[in-house]
């Protein structure tokens, strides 16, 4: 299939042939036959790929910050790395989707009033492609009386229209709006069906003109008008009852004009982007109220809502995005809403750059993308043509994002590796990836991989809930597998895994009765997988080195992680999804202590910060007890300053001590001929991939035995057992 992106590095406008998306559970998958572009938003975009890095980097100030924050901590090369991988991501441009259902996902409880079937006609806020795949919450069925032409202007329609709910506008109330673009004329509508007189204000002309023919009090300043005296004499002197800001200026002036032409006790919600410097005696003197409105209503960025189904109840919430898109529907059907003046001009997609070369200087107020022609819908994409030898480390990857594209591919492409597949669930990040690394195929369905005899190597770096059932899957089909961390969420998924593998643990101090061995075979085949999870910090050159200083006997280990925070309402805290950060990372640090230590974990304990800590914190201490009598504290926190190193390890043991910061530097005190050692930062990733392809090829020893995966995964679960129960937990 075909879809619109935004190369952010290079600035094209690109019409990119993709994989089609799957159907998820919860989700909608259609087919587009309409889809609105929406000039002032995608303009913004656009325009940001095109500035050059000075010119992006004035833009997102916050972020320079951040960067400047990285190179103190990581140093300038990995700095300047994770910034071109950044703009490397493209951007999937357009959100006002119309199309008919081609397949919906397997939970059937109908949400917001209703299911969807088979050939409904909907909207949603699908960007523009052939085949997208939306929230059952971000969809709406469109009435028979309503186009598909004036269907697209649902999603755009609920913007402004949430931003008149917080308005509040009353019969007879005068109300201006400030920004006659798309989003204003569908608001003055709005508002001129509650019974509103409504004076707008644009600088261009033909706005002006349409605003006029809908009934509105249209002014266009640039004839020399006085927007706040103006407004002062439409209302007697009196001041408008609300202003709704849906125009977009870097320049503090809208505000300011705001506040002086509104009443006392008046309201002004901001839809646009404006500047925001407020004078306090403007809005002090009129007991003035000021709100920004949040795209298309409540529920959005609520990923309960959007992503997980769940509704607000409507004797509550009666008014949802997804009710929002419903009532738009019902205006443009009874006629309260006119969209056809709107139109500026009917685009096929294949001629997309028609729009998009000229938005600059363009003062069209609504393209339409009209889809036409078969449509490919296979799951698979060919981008280079390829010939592959089993048996010699060929690889499919499930999971194209951040991990895999900053760390996991550019560490393989040195070594050779043979990469066949890149698969994502909506096929963009896959298809983009895919022409950047080199890979043979950009895929959709992650079935088609465990299909394919050539691939002898599953890595998988999905969302963490995935990771046990595609474990299984990949083994079950047959293939090494490589999988991020964790393993699993619970001891459960554990146990699955490990009835596939129908395996037995005994000790990991090479016990030769131990009938572990470097090979784990599955029940139902004569194959022989390998299992391994991204624990690579033991294969870092430090690691490996400070193993080597320590030599044998126990030790006393302090780890600190620098982790940083990350919002509150990341997947990554969703003890369903994520696992939570100590599940879900600092299992890393685990498995390094165990790896110094050269024992096992028999107990663990973890407290955390707070009076009352839940199980997905991230600012807590874990103390692991070894079977040697090694002792680790993990101090895994998320509130500490970015400037300070995210990594740091020290080891105690016979009179002497190491020191590891951030993998850049190692000091060693009380070692004779060692002081101290500087390199480039290396976490270890490269080495074991080179280590584990050369296994997948030629066989060999467990790079960590599988009986050390269990025990780390095990450690990790205790931990959290640990805090909840407020005792030790034994690790069995």
């Amino acid at each position: 299939m075909k879809q619109i992106i935004q190369n952010l590095k290079t600035g094209e406008t690109i019409l990119e042939e993709l994989p089609a998306p799957q159907v998820k559970a919860g989700h909608v998958l259609i087919q587009t036959s309409r889809s609105l572009v929406s000039l002032g938003t995608e303009r913004m975009l656009v325009e940001f790929g095109h500035a050059n890095l000075i010119q992006k980097a004035r833009q997102q100030p916050d972020k320079v910050r951040m960067v400047l924050d990285k190179v103190r901590s990581d140093g300038l090369k990995p700095t300047i790395d994770a910034v071109r991988n950044k703009l490397g991501q493209p951007l999937p441009l357009g959100y006002c989707n119309v199309g008919r259902v081609l397949e919906t996902g397997e939970r059937r409880r109908e949400t917001g009033g209703g299911g969807f079937r088979v050939g409904d006609r909907v909207v949603s806020n699908g960007p523009h492609a052939e085949i997208v795949c939306v929230p059952r919450n971000l969809c709406a069925k469109i009435p028979d009386g309503v186009s598909d032409d004036a269907a697209a202007f649902t999603v755009i329609g609920a913007v402004g229209l949430q931003g008149v709910r917080l308005l509040k506008p009353a019969f007879g109330e005068t109300v201006v709006v400030i920004g006659l673009g798309l989003i204003g004329l569908m608001a003055a509508q709005i508002l001129r069906a509650n019974g509103c007189r409504v004076i707008g204000f644009d600088y261009d002309q033909t706005k002006v003109d349409i605003a006029d023919k809908f009934g509105i009090i249209a002014v266009n300043p640039a004839g020399g008008t006085d927007q706040v005296r103006f407004v002062e004499e439409q209302t007697g002197g009196i001041g408008a009852d609300a202003v709704l800001i849906t125009a977009s200026a870097k320049g503090n002036e809208i505000i300011s004009q705001s506040a002086r032409m509104s009443r006392k006790r008046g309201r002004i919600v901001l839809v646009g982007v404006v500047g925001l410097d407020i004078s306090r005696a403007e809005f002090y003197e009129k007991e003035l109220s000021f709100q920004v409105s949040c795209s298309y209503g409540p529920g959005r960025y609520d990923d309960n809502y959007e992503q997980k189904g769940q509704d607000y109840p409507i004797a509550f919430v009666r008014w949802t995005e997804k009710r929002n898109f419903e009532a738009i529907l019902t205006a443009i059907e009874s006629g309260q809403i006119d969209v056809e003046p709107l139109i500026t001009e009917r685009v096929p997609l294949s001629e997309y750059s028609r729009i998009y070369e000229n938005m600059s200087g363009s003062s069209s107020i609504a393209s339409l993308l009209v889809y036409e022609g078969n449509v490919d819908t296979s799951s698979v994409v060919t981008v280079t043509e390829r010939s592959f030898n089993k048996g010699k480390g060929v690889i499919g990857i499930i999971g194209a994002g951040n991990f895999t594209s900053a760390t996991l591919v550019p560490a393989l492409k040195p070594l050779g590796a043979q990469l066949k597949y890149i698969v994502s669930a909506g096929g963009l990040s896959a298809g983009t990836l895919a022409k950047r690394a080199g890979f043979a195929c950009a895929a959709t369905d992650y079935r088609q991989v465990l299909a394919d005899d050539e691939v002898d190597l599953v890595i998988i770096t999905t969302r963490h809930d995935l990771h046990a059932s595609m474990v299984i899957e990949s083994l079950k089909a047959g293939k090494n597998v490589f999988v991020e961390k964790p393993l699993c969420l619970n001891s459960n998924e554990l146990k699955e895994i490990q009835k596939v593998l129908s395996f037995k643990f005994y000790d990991l101090s090479g016990n030769k009765d131990s009938t572990e061995t470097s090979i784990l075979k599955p029940k139902s085949s004569n194959l022989n997988p390998i299992l391994m999870v991204v624990f690579n910090r033991r294969f870092a050159p430090f690691a490996r080195k400070m193993k080597d200083l320590i030599g044998i006997g126990a030790v006393n280990i302090v780890a600190t992680m620098n982790a940083g925070e990350i919002p509150a309402n990341s997947w990554v805290h969703d003890l369903a999804v994520g696992g939570g950060r100590i599940v879900g990372e600092a299992c890393h640090f685990i498995d390094l202590c165990t790896y110094l230590t050269g024992s096992r974990v028999v107990g663990v304990c973890m407290n955390a910060m707070g009076t009352s800590p839940e199980e997905n914190t991230d600012n807590a201490s874990i103390l692991l007890r070894y079977e040697n009598g090694s002792n680790a504290v993990i101090n895994y926190f998320a509130n500490g300053n970015k400037g300070y190193s995210k990594e740091r390890v020290e080891v105690h043991s016979q009179g002497r001590s190491l020191v590891m910061d951030n993998w850049r530097t190692l000091r060693g005190f009380g070692f004779k001929g060692f002081s101290r050692l500087k390199k480039k930062q290396d976490k270890g990733h490269s080495e074991q991939f080179r280590l584990l392809i050369d296994r997948v090829k030629n066989g060999g020893d467990a790079l960590i035995s599988f009986g050390e995966i269990v025990n780390t995964t095990m450690a990790g679960f205790g931990a959290v057992e640990s805090l909840r129960e407020g005792r030790w937990v034994d690790v069995n």
